[in-house]
């Protein structure tokens, strides 16, 4: 064995931190083959010595969901982008998906995931991991959708001149050139999970409720019971794990991305990652990983090819036009047909009055999330610019905005009740705010991928000409981030319209506060035990949003496809 690739210090201390994790993961994941009788046995404590545990529990569970929606996006997006015909379906399905309150998904998989393994946790482990990958797959999704439909159009017909397959233009264009903006969504998926783990590490099984240990337990229980010292145990112990996992997971993927900016110059600034240098600078792990690497790249080489449908002999002559006609009546008589069914389930006991309330209260909560939108809009575009732009400052700013996206806003509810009734406040105004508190982040996070994405070469030749003021941010740097914005502002507003149900609805002890609006019919509905007026609530916002995409947001995306393209 040479000397270049003897082991070294590096190599020890890297070899550490391998086994470490993976040892760390085995732990977490051999407690899911345990029978489901363990769970009562071993209920969730306060006590701040098991928040280790109970940590580990739910950061497997979040990095299994994130896998899970990293697959599902690179397959959906993909379809969608690529395909007309598809995006005319994918797309809306996209919007629906992402209003639909998280808790509905819980309602029809956990009876599935537990049937799949009875009397095993990982039953219902697979259950929870579902319900977070649910508040994590949708704008990741979308992240990649805006960039495969904004690919330069230089770097298109460099793809088609060098006759890449499908697959390889995938691998070595699309997914370089959607990397940037997709990693800092992974970061705010990864941090808006942590608001569901409350609801889905506690599941409910008809009369049987199954409370899994992790972080989201140990929170709902020390709310349950009032304990304040617990939550801030909890809220600690979550902050050293989102910096632990960011040391270790995010930061070295940034560092890694910044390689597939689109740009003709240098950058500046690159971020840094402690951890990507040290692997950088081993001998045997650096030999291994090239090899792993060399071996991975061989599979893009591969040629899959897309089944054709054989030709017959009569060959039919059919139009573009004619051709999305037929495809677009299918899709009505689909949607039709659904349509159909959840008025004849909501008919059989509600009536035309009922609808009307449901549809003003919409018109209530459209009016909130407009306005809300708009004023994170003025705070957070510009702030995410200047983050996004200086690298140095982002790096030391990553943590501490997926803290803060992360930090469960449903604990900040109790205390604005109080703030509330102490200044007899209207609850149609100041409840609004708690429905962008865990929803802002996307579009913050957002602006930061496309100011961290803007083309070194650009801001160059705006210095040149000597563009600043206005003129800089109106014909440089607003466009350049638009498309980005464009997917933290429509995720940012389908969240708004799912934490509505939480937010419109907001108590501590005895004291309950009612805001008018679409989430608090659906939350009353839901108390109440009304799954008529439940599922009326639900399609009634599935219309709404629906409508607010394909009316607002569509065309904008169509403006930062056809317009701001960087190519």
């Amino acid at each position: 064995m040479d000397r270049a690739s003897t082991p070294n210090l590096f190599d020890l201390a890297a070899l550490a931190l391998v086994v470490g994790a993976l040892v760390a993961i085995i732990y977490g994941v051999k407690q899911t083959n345990a029978p489901l009788t363990l769970l009562d046995a071993t209920p969730i404590s306060l006590d701040p010595v098991h928040l280790p545990g109970y940590a580990l529990r739910t950061t497997i569970r979040m990095l299994a969901a994130m896998a899970a929606a990293l697959v599902f996006t690179f397959i959906y997006a993909t379809i969608a982008a690529k395909s007309r015909r598809a995006e005319m379906v994918l797309i809306p399905i996209l919007d629906i998906l992402q209003s639909v309150p998280i808790l509905g998904f819980l309602t029809f998989t956990v009876l599935f995931f537990m049937n799949l393994f009875p009397g095993r946790v990982l039953g219902a482990e697979l259950a929870s991991v579902f319900a977070i990958f649910t508040s994590q797959a949708w704008n990741m999704a979308f992240s990649m959708y805006q960039s495969l439909r904004t690919v330069p159009k230089d770097l298109d017909e460099a793809a088609r001149s060098f006759h890449l397959s499908w697959w390889r233009r995938f691998w070595r264009l699309d997914v370089p050139f959607a990397m940037p903006g997709l990693v800092w969504n992974m970061m705010m998926s990864m941090s808006g999970g942590w608001f569901f783990v409350v609801a889905s590490e506690a599941i409910t099984v008809g009369d049987t409720t199954v409370t899994l240990p992790g972080i989201g337990a140990y929170v709902a229980m020390a709310i349950k019971q009032q304990n304040l010292a617990a939550v801030g145990y909890a809220v600690l112990t979550m902050l050293a794990v989102i910096v632990i996992y960011d040391q270790l997971l995010f930061r070295p993927i940034v560092a890694w991305a910044d390689k597939f900016r689109f740009e003709q110059t240098a950058s500046a600034e690159a971020p840094t990652s402690w951890l990507l240098d040290l692997f950088r600078q081993t001998r045997f792990l650096r030999i291994l990983a090239l090899s792993v690497s060399k071996a991975a790249e061989s599979t893009t080489r591969i040629r899959l090819p897309i089944p054709k449908i054989p030709r017959v002999k009569l060959r039919l002559r059919i139009s573009q036009r004619v051709a999305d006609t037929v495809w677009m009546s299918l899709i009505f008589l689909g949607a039709g047909w659904a349509a159909l069914q959840v008025v004849g389930y909501i008919s059989a006991t509600l009536h035309w009055s009922d609808v009307f309330t449901a549809v003003i209260d919409g018109f209530f909560t459209l009016l909130r999330v407009i306005v809300l939108i708009a004023l994170a809009s003025i705070i957070w575009v510009p702030i995410g610019v200047w983050i996004g732009l200086r690298p140095s400052i982002a790096e030391k700013v990553q943590p501490l905005a997926q803290f803060l996206a992360a930090f469960p806003a449903n604990i900040l509810f109790p205390a604005a009740v109080v703030l509330i009734i102490h200044f007899d406040a209207n609850p149609n105004i100041w409840l609004s705010p708690l429905m962008i508190l865990g929803t802002q982040w996307y579009i913050l996070f957002n602006v930061i991928a496309g100011a961290t994405a803007f083309p070194g070469d650009l801001k160059e030749a705006a210095r040149n000409f000597h563009i600043t003021g206005w003129k800089w941010w109106r014909y440089v740097i607003l466009p350049g981030v638009f498309p980005y914005y464009i997917t933290g502002a429509i995720t940012a507003s389908g969240g708004s319209w799912n934490a509505a149900i939480v937010a419109e609805v907001a108590s501590w002890g005895d004291k309950k506060l009612t805001a008018a609006g679409l989430g608090a019919y659906i939350a009353n509905a839901t108390d109440a035990g009304d799954f008529h007026r439940v599922v009326l609530g639900i399609a009634v916002m599935s219309v709404f949003v629906t409508l607010f995409n394909r009316l607002v947001w569509r065309p904008l995306y169509a403006f930062a496809e056809n317009r701001l393209s960087l190519g």
